[in-house]
C-alpha cells in the first residue's frame, strides 16, 4: 500500500530539526502583519513552517528568527541541510526543497 504523511507531521519534524540548528532562536509567523517578527512558543511551532506539495515533491518554507552575531548565510545553509536530512531520514517523502526566510534577529 501507500504511505501518506500529513503536512502537519512534516512541519513538526522540520520545526524540531530547525530548533536544534545553531543560531536559530525560534520560529516566526510567516505573515507578520505589523512587520515585527515574534518568536512562537513551542506549542505553535507549525505556524512558522509552510508545507506545500505537488507532483514533483514537497517544499518546506521555514520562517525563523536568528541570534544576533551569527553569519546569516552560513546558518541558513546549515538550517536547510539539517531540515533536509531530518525529512529524508524520518519522513522519507520526496523533497523538492527547503526555503529559509529570516524574519528577524534577536539579541540575547
Amino acid at each position: 500500500g501507500d504511505l501518506i504523511v500529513s503536512e502537519d507531521v512534516i512541519a513538526d519534524v522540520a520545526g524540531h530539526a530547525a530548533l536544534e540548528c545553531y543560531g536559530v532562536v525560534g520560529m516566526a509567523a510567516p505573515n507578520a502583519a505589523d512587520g515585527l517578527a515574534k518568536i512562537l512558543p513551542q506549542s505553535r511551532l507549525r505556524r512558522g513552517i509552510v508545507v506545500s506539495s505537488d507532483e514533483e515533491g514537497t517544499t518546506v518554507s521555514l520562517y525563523v528568527i536568528l541570534e544576533h552575531g551569527v553569519n546569516i548565510n552560513v546558518v541558513s545553509t546549515n538550517l536547510a541541510e539539517q531540515v533536509t536530512f531530518a525529512l529524508k531520514e524520518f519522513v522519507r517523502t520526496p523533497l523538492k526543497g527547503v526555503e529559509v526566510h529570516v524574519q528577524g534577529i534577536k539579541v540575547r
